[in-house]
């Protein structure tokens, strides 16, 4: 007989918790949730329905896991911090690190959160309160304000045991701050160099003064930027005097790279920022205004094969074929538009390089379209038995696939210009775009050679 497999052996998370919840046992809830990481059970919170997640929360009452609330999707997480007691919230919050206190506390409502704050020990309180004054998305927001800071004369012996004395390590750091006297940083240390080296040694003699520090103002697509061309794992925080304001690490930076990505692939299709624990009124008023604009410009491609009406009706087989040329460059157009405003987000695509990427991407469209205006062209003479409707189909692929090429690349770099996001609505005006000149160049080279 075959060893089970572990799923076989014990239940998925999710099936714990519903039978737990359907016999309304506390026991078992609590047990199928301990010594699991807090972004599973908030995976399962985001995947049993809301009446579920209502029981979950009063059958764990007080031991419901506090670090479970900053894994969660902002609409869930405000719907289950407003099932949990505020005394509890209050106490949560004052066990967080820092950065998660502040991510939970920003988007709470005024009441709750003024009620969240005077419950917190002063300096806890102070500190959030001084994050929330920063930009969201910001440095300053998304920062760790305990930091492990030392200065340059301590030797690595003094350093040691001043770690293993506070009580109040963050729970995760990699690197040690250096700082001057005026608490401005001068260096930073990885932990490795510190185990790596004999107590006498001084701090200063080890220290990286080559290092990359984050401004408290900075997005948070900057933030993504450094630490993934730098290498970071770890960044200093600096205010606007160049003061150590707090410190960020790689695993939030990570998130907000993971944010980022995913913001640019939702703008890419026209979609908001949409959870899985939306309702359907929620996801649907934010769908509507891009479908209505897709609508417009699908009405505007209407109105260009409107004036070849009679085109069309003397050669039915334009019908047919006009959609390929369409359904090509818009392939073609989304292609170099992906790329694109991934080049851009990464800093790749910049002013140095832009008429050299933009000619490079056209000559690629030119050469796609010779390609398959060579194969649709002889498919079309050998389907209608007609030359010149095959070398008109043939020119109009050539035209729209490098008009979609250039179109798929100049429309985020214009968007980026003017201070726009370069995902946002890209994909709708480069499909407006190549359908527009798609049928315009068909229609437009059948009606002057075919009749």
């Amino acid at each position: 007989m075959g060893e089970l497999t572990s799923e076989k052996r014990y239940p998925p998370l999710a099936e714990q918790v519903s039978d737990a919840l359907d016999g309304d046992d506390r026991a078992a809830l609590l047990s199928a949730i301990e010594d699991v990481h807090p972004a599973d059970v908030a995976d399962v919170l985001e995947q049993i329905k809301p009446a579920a997640r209502e029981d979950f929360v009063r059958l764990a009452a007080s031991d419901f896991p506090a670090d479970v609330l900053p894994e969660l999707e902002e609409g869930l997480r405000d719907d289950i911090v407003n099932l949990v007691d505020p005394g509890y919230l209050a106490d949560a919050v004052g066990e967080m690190e820092s950065d998660d206190a502040v991510y939970l506390v920003e988007n709470l409502d005024e009441d709750l959160r003024r009620d969240v704050l005077d419950a917190l020990p002063t300096a806890d309180r102070i500190g959030i309160e001084r994050s929330l004054e920063f930009p969201e998305h910001s440095a300053g927001r998304i920062m760790q304000r305990d930091v492990v800071a030392v200065p340059p004369f301590w030797n690595v012996g003094q350093t040691i045991d001043s770690l293993r004395s506070r009580e109040d390590l963050p729970e995760t750091f990699y690197e040690i701050i250096v700082i001057d006297p005026s608490y401005k940083p001068v260096g930073t240390v990885s932990l490795s160099r510190i185990m790596g080296s004999r107590r006498p040694v001084m701090i200063e003699a080890i220290m990286d003064d080559d290092f990359r520090s984050l401004g408290v103002e900075d997005p948070s697509d900057e933030i993504a930027y450094a630490f993934n061309q730098y290498h970071l794992v770890s960044a200093p925080v600096i205010d606007a005097d160049g003061r150590l304001a707090g410190v960020i690490t790689i695993d939030d930076a990570l998130e907000v790279l993971g944010e980022e990505t995913e913001e640019d692939m939702l703008l890419l299709a026209g979609v908001g920022d949409e959870e899985l624990t939306d309702s359907v009124f929620e996801i649907a008023r934010q769908r509507l205004p891009w479908l209505a604009v897709n609508l417009a410009t699908a009405i505007l491609a209407s109105l260009v094969i409107a004036q070849f009406d009679a085109v069309i009706e003397s050669v039915v087989a334009l019908a047919i074929l006009m959609t390929i040329v369409a359904s090509m460059g818009g392939n073609a157009g989304t292609q170099t538009l992906t790329v694109a405003v991934r080049a851009l987000a990464t800093k790749d695509l910049t002013t140095t390089n832009a008429m050299r990427i933009v000619s490079r991407e056209g000559l690629v469209g030119l050469f796609n379209g010779l390609v398959f205006a060579v194969i649709m062209g002889g498919l079309t003479w050998a389907w209608y038995g007609d030359p010149a409707l095959g070398g008109v189909l043939g020119v109009a692929m050539v035209i729209n696939m490098l008009v979609a090429a250039l179109a798929g690349i100049l429309i985020p770099i214009g968007l980026e210009k003017l201070g726009a996001d370069p995902a946002l609505a890209s994909a709708v005006f480069v499909t407006t775009v190549t359908d527009v000149v798609g049928f315009l160049a068909f229609l437009g080279l059948a009606a002057a050679i075919l009749l």
